[in-house]
């Protein structure tokens, strides 16, 4: 069974920087590309970075181009998401999740969806 922990989130101010953790189980890590995505109040859930199984290949969204980093820890079976200089409208639940094929950024997750973990960007 699929497993995705996210944790990390908080309340920062805008310029500052957090780093977001998401713990994988029930499958074999290293075998699948990860991403990222985010859901603010009111709004559709965005797709916001992704990387290649062996994190040779990454990809972003441009609103995070630039500002945000994704990396993984095979050994530790752990996605990362360094998120830097944000800005209130970074403000969302943000969600991990596996995927089948790299480049079909929802349709080929493999897991459900977590609880996520809330950043607020606020002065």
């Amino acid at each position: 069974q699929v497993q995705l922990v996210e944790s990390g989130g908080g309340l920062v101010q805008p310029g500052g920087s957090l780093r977001l953790s998401c713990a994988a189980s029930g499958f074999t890590f290293s075998n699948y590309a990860m991403s990222w995505y985010r859901q603010a109040p009111g709004k559709e859930r965005e797709f916001i970075a992704a990387i290649s199984s062996a994190g040779l290949t990454t990809n972003y969204a441009d609103s995070v181009k630039d500002r945000f980093t994704i990396s993984r820890d095979n050994a530790k079976n752990t996605v990362y998401l360094q998120m830097n200089n944000l800005k209130p409208e970074d403000t969302a639940v943000y969600y991990c999740n596996a995927l089948a094929q790299y480049g079909n950024w929802f349709r080929s997750r493999i897991g459900s969806w977590g609880q996520g973990t809330q950043v607020t960007v606020s002065s």
